[in-house]
C-alpha cells in the first residue's frame, strides 16, 4: 500500500522511533448511496475524524475496518478498494502508529453506532456529509484532546488524497 503522509509533529528521530510500540489501524472513506462521507464529530472536543480504529490480535486489516465502521458510525462497509496508508510518530504517547486506509461503501441502511467509553465521552456522532465538506470539516477541527493534531493531519491527508484520486 502507497504511503500517503509522514505525520512528525514532534520531530522525532530514526533512532528514537526505533524505541516505540507500533500500532496499526485500518480507516475507510465510507460513501453512502448519495455518495455522502461518514464523519466521526467528537462535539465534546472538537474535531471531526474518519471511522476506523486499532486492529486486533488475529484480525486482518478488512475484518478490523467493517468491525470498526459497525461500531462507530454502525454500518455494515464493502471495501471498494485501496487509498493508502499514514505513519504517524506520536512522542508524548512513544507510539509509532501505521494506518491503513481503504474506500467503502454502505451496505445496507444506516445504523446505530456502538461506542467505546471515550469515543462516548468525547461526545461521537455520525454525520455524512460531501467529500468537500469533509476536508472543510476536518481542516477546520479545533482538538482540545493530546492526539488530535495527528488524528486531524492524518484524516486530512486521507480525504485529499481520495479527492485526487477518485472521480464522484
Amino acid at each position: 500500500m502507497e504511503q500517503i503522509k509522514l505525520i512528525n509533529i514532534r520531530n522525532v528521530s530514526d533512532e528514537e522511533a526505533d524505541g516505540y510500540k507500533i500500532r496499526e489501524a485500518a480507516r475507510a472513506i465510507v460513501f453512502d448511496s448519495n455518495k455522502l462521507v461518514a464523519l466521526l464529530h467528537a462535539t465534546k472536543t472538537f474535531y471531526y475524524k474518519l471511522p476506523g480504529g486499532g486492529i486486533e490480535k488475529g484480525e486482518t486489516k478488512e475484518e478490523a475496518l467493517k468491525r470498526e465502521c459497525l461500531e462507530e458510525i454502525g454500518c455494515n462497509v464493502k471495501i471498494t478498494g485501496e487509498l493508502g496508508l499514514t505513519v504517524e510518530y506520536r512522542k508524548e504517547f512513544n507510539l509509532k502508529q501505521i494506518s491503513y486506509c481503504y474506500i467503502a461503501e454502505l451496505v445496507g441502511e444506516k445504523g446505530v453506532p456502538h461506542l467505546e467509553k471515550d469515543e462516548a465521552e468525547e461526545g461521537f456522532e455520525t454525520v455524512w456529509v460531501s467529500l468537500d465538506e469533509a476536508i472543510k470539516k476536518v481542516k477546520e477541527s479545533k482538538p482540545i484532546v493530546l492526539d488530535g493534531p495527528y488524528m486531524v493531519t492524518r484524516d486530512l491527508a486521507l480525504l485529499q488524497s481520495a479527492k485526487e484520486k477518485i472521480k464522484i
